[in-house]
């Protein structure tokens, strides 16, 4: 079976899943597509670690969210309850998990928990060699945070930054200053290879999530070459973190539910290998 073929009968497996329960609970999952969520789950004040045990798991990042450093204010909770950081836990990273596994080499943790949650400024995370995170518009951190991330991007880590539009690009992009001061956000080109790690994405005219603004994929390169390593990656005006969390529902058309995850493997492909 190709691994296109592969992706979209996973898909559907998720997809005949979600239509189980959403059959058994009513409304409820319907509900909570497009912003009405359920309640979010319990999350811990700091790291909650995955017991390592040699495979490789999705690492989710915590941040504090309030005031930033230059001014920002960022109170917002997302709808049903739950800090920005944790928007699709942990739904986003069972099922992501589940197609790496299905469709590459990689075997990852797929339990219950999704993976580990990782706060900013815990050396833990130089453990991980993938992290993710999202809503950076609420991103909020102390120097000694700034200083964890820079050393965990130089020494070879690899960010994942979903779920954010508009104004949010402004403390996005303060955020990265502080973290890497002579790095230059540019855009990433469909013929980057992070697009072509494991799937051959044809177009990066994703389809949005929100109701407004262009997608755009930006990134920061090893020393501002777009012929070295990427350092992180960007889905500005985009949430494909959505489409991972809500593809078992059917409320989120398989076809692009199956793009959302070309982009997921390709990301942790990249990141595992560069």
């Amino acid at each position: 079976m190709t691994a296109k073929r592969t992706l979209a009968a996973i898909a559907m497996g998720l997809l005949l899943a979600g239509a189980a329960l959403a059959a058994a609970g009513g409304q409820r999952a319907q509900r909570g597509f497009r912003g009405q969520r359920e309640a979010a789950a319990d999350v811990p004040e700091g790291s909650s670690l995955v017991p390592y045990d040699g495979r490789f798991t999705f690492a989710r990042l915590r941040y504090d969210a309030g005031i930033s450093a230059e001014g920002f204010s960022f109170f917002r909770r997302r709808r049903g309850g739950g800090a920005p950081w944790s928007h699709d836990y942990p739904r986003a990273e069972r099922h992501l998990m589940k197609i790496l596994d299905e469709v590459t080499g990689i075997d990852p943790y797929d339990g219950e928990q999704g993976g580990s949650i990782v706060a900013i400024g815990d050396p833990e995370l130089f453990r991980y060699p993938v992290a993710y995170m999202a809503e950076p518009g609420y991103w909020t951190m102390t120097d000694a945070e700034a200083e964890n991330l820079r050393r965990y991007l130089l020494k070879g880590g690899f960010i994942i930054f979903d779920d954010f539009r508009g104004y949010d690009w402004n403390n996005f992009e303060a955020q990265i200053r502080r973290v890497l001061p002579a790095g230059r956000l540019m855009s990433v080109e469909l013929k980057d290879p992070i697009f072509h790690s494991f799937f051959d994405i044809e177009s990066l005219a994703f389809h949005q999530y929100y109701d407004r603004g262009t997608p755009e994929f930006m990134g920061v390169y090893e020393d501002n070459d777009p012929s070295k390593r990427l350092l992180l990656i960007a889905n500005y005006n985009n949430d494909i973190g959505e489409y991972w969390e809500w593809s078992d529902t059917g409320y989120v058309p398989i076809d692009l539910s199956n793009e959302a995850y070309k982009f997921g493997v390709n990301y942790f492909v990249y990141g595992i290998t560069h």
